[in-house]
């Protein structure tokens, strides 16, 4: 049997907090002066997270439903549309596959979810950020077809 994609839930939370453990220690290693270790949400906000229509989560499972990876999206329109077009967007705020299944297509399985889900919802595009300590993942999305739309930039002081 092949891996499945469908929506996270409340039981899948402490899988999803390994997840997050597992990304947040990437851009650690990379960025220590940016980064401390720690998880981006406490179980009782991913809670809300998962209970949010517009803050969508989509865990990738395999025949045993064992969690393999995930990908935590954001429904938005623009703030100021007196400059920006009306336009709803899906925004990756996070894809992450568990380390010991990486380079199996895991995450290639959640984007093309997520870009399905999007078309559904009648959103004009996805977006994502990659840390530039991420060379990895920025490999990845450019993989599959993503380019750059505005690009960050910083000086340490």
């Amino acid at each position: 049997m092949s891996n499945t994609v469908r929506f996270a839930n409340e039981k899948d939370i402490s899988a999803i907090m390994e997840l997050l453990r597992q990304v947040n220690k990437v851009h650690y290693d990379g960025r220590p002066d940016l980064f401390k270790l720690a998880t981006k949400y406490t179980n009782d906000e991913l809670r809300a997270i998962l209970n949010n229509d517009k803050t969508p989560v989509f865990v990738c499972t395999d025949q045993n439903g064992r969690i393999l990876g995930h990908g935590f999206c954001v429904l938005q329109r623009p703030e100021n549309t007196r400059l920006l077009n009306n336009i709803l967007t899906l925004y990756i705020d996070d894809i992450c596959v568990d380390e010991s299944v990486r380079g199996q297509n895991v995450g290639r399985a959640i984007y093309e979810h997520i870009l399905t889900y999007a078309r559904q919802k009648g959103c004009y595009n996805v977006t994502l950020n990659v840390w530039s300590c991420n060379p990895g993942a920025f490999k990845f999305y450019e993989k599959l077809g993503l380019t750059p739309y505005k690009i960050g930039m910083e000086k340490i002081l």
